[in-house]
């Protein structure tokens, strides 16, 4: 059999074409005060109303630590386990202290620092790639490192990968936000934030893993705290198509997403991956914490230029920023962002079908979807791109998808809807050919998950039913 290459991403977040389809005007929507945004329905469909989903079928393990008996259960140097409404990890006593050389800045520091490291994880599907999550507060002078390793199915460990170095801001008191290049041991390699196995035609897959968390400060400063770690494993069909799936709970449902065009900031700030056109995943993930009714203050935005329209984009920009991939759409740096508005959790995963999609949005959770296709496999959209985020925000009464696309001229061009079989497809397939024919990976379903911590027990069951809480 020809060996193929891992399913990976060759652009996390392309810069595409301005969309120019109009978008037809939204329903009206109610308020649901227990999800804590403003959520709705149209027709029959109703968002808190999906019944009881039975257990998912599904060829991923989405697996998290985040109660005090999970950071309890964890090997702890140095740090400590809290407690309290939002439970996590902390600096107490240092471990020790390390110097830390900054390639983006050239400053070399002194840090403490302390280490939690999981217990071992067995994933529910062998998997061929994994995408790691985390939820952390970052006051100024701290940082963290997420690291994973993984046991092959031929029973060897991988090395201690560094699938990102994360801190909230971008002072001269922290390294700035960076995920690492060259790593690999001739069996996986890390591709910017995603682990994966270099060749899936061997049977060579990850069979379990550890996260180790590294929480760092200036010597005798405060604490970062993190309160959810965890980490996606995978081992999606390798296919150009997917089986399409009947329209289900989601239909009639949409939910009243706020609506931001990256194109409108063409041009602004390009020393973040050269400006708005290149803003599909911060543009994204700004819509998705507004529907949840959290907003940057006006001193978070005090460094935008006064004359830019929805200054919350660019600051989402700024925050999202990977400084080594140059980009904003390293998909962990975009769900840890979201973490540091208030109560706000969020990972990274994939589903298998549109149908599961549609559980999320029929108890009133958008998602955020990453995708890859070129013009003429979705109608409407009026562009291709090699990689893509946009919000799935609704379905029709047919089952087509309600998205919130930011490649679009502008604020009220937005909403668009999308057929639901090439939707489907361009989302969940990991293998496309573009315009000149060639064979290029796709997303096999990747996905943002943002929620606040108090939502309705029915969204609760849905996101335990996917394991993201």
């Amino acid at each position: 059999m020809t060996s193929r290459p891992a399913n990976r991403r060759t652009v996390l977040a392309a810069a595409v074409a301005v969309a120019a389809s109009a978008a037809a005007a939204p329903v009206a929507l109610a308020a649901d005060s227990r999800s804590g945004g403003a959520t709705g329905a149209a027709g029959t469909g109703r968002p808190g109303s999906p019944g009881r989903p039975g257990k998912a079928e599904t060829h991923v393990d989405l697996h998290t630590w985040s109660s005090r008996k999970d950071w309890s259960a964890g090997e702890a140097k140095g740090t400590r386990a809290e407690g309290g409404a939002r439970p996590g990890i902390v600096l107490a006593t240092p471990a020790g202290t390390v110097e830390y050389a900054d390639p983006h800045t050239g400053r070399t520091a002194t840090w403490e620092y302390a280490t939690w490291t999981s217990p071992r994880h067995k994933s529910a599907v062998p998997a061929g790639e994994i995408i790691a999550s985390w939820n952390a507060h970052t006051p100024g002078g701290t940082w963290i490192r997420t690291e994973v390793q993984g046991t092959y199915t031929d029973g060897k460990d991988t090395p201690w990968y560094t699938l990102g170095i994360w801190t909230a801001g971008d002072g001269d008191d922290v390294p700035r936000r960076t995920s690492i290049d060259d790593q690999t041991d001739g069996k996986s390699t890390v591709y910017t934030d995603t682990l994966s196995i270099d060749d899936l035609d061997t049977g060579l897959r990850i069979a379990s893993y550890r996260l180790r968390l590294t929480l760092y400060r200036a010597p005798g400063g405060t604490t970062p705290k993190v309160w959810l770690a965890g980490a996606m494993a995978s081992a999606v069909p390798d296919r150009f198509e997917v089986p399409a799936s009947e329209p289900g709970l989601g239909k009639a449902v949409e939910l009243k997403v706020p609506r931001y065009s990256q194109e409108i900031h063409k041009g602004q700030y390009p020393e973040y991956d050269n400006g708005g056109e290149a803003w599909c995943s911060p543009t994204s993930s700004q819509m998705i914490i507004e529907f949840w009714g959290r907003k940057p203050t006006p001193e978070d935005l005090a460094w935008v230029n006064p004359d830019y329209a929805d200054p919350q984009v660019c600051h989402a920009a700024r925050y999202t920023f990977d400084y080594q991939y140059e980009g904003c759409g390293n998909w962990p740096f975009n769900a840890a962002y979201a973490s540091t508005y208030k109560d706000m959790r969020a990972v990274v995963t994939r589903l298998d079908t549109l149908t599961q999609a549609e559980e999320f949005i029929a108890a009133g959770i958008p998602l955020i979807t990453s995708q890859s296709f070129i013009k003429s496999e979705l109608d409407g959209a009026g562009y291709g791109t090699a990689g893509h985020l946009m919000t799935v925000i609704g379905f029709t009464k047919s089952g087509d998808v309600i998205a919130n696309d930011p490649a679009s001229p502008d604020n009220p061009s937005v909403r668009h809807v999308y057929k639901r079989r090439q939707f489907e497809n361009i989302w969940l397939r990991t293998k496309r050919k573009d315009a000149d024919g060639k064979v290029k990976s796709g997303t096999g379903g990747v996905c943002y998950v943002y929620f606040p911590a108090k939502i309705s027990a029915v969204q609760r069951r849905v996101l335990r039913k996917h394991g993201v809480c």
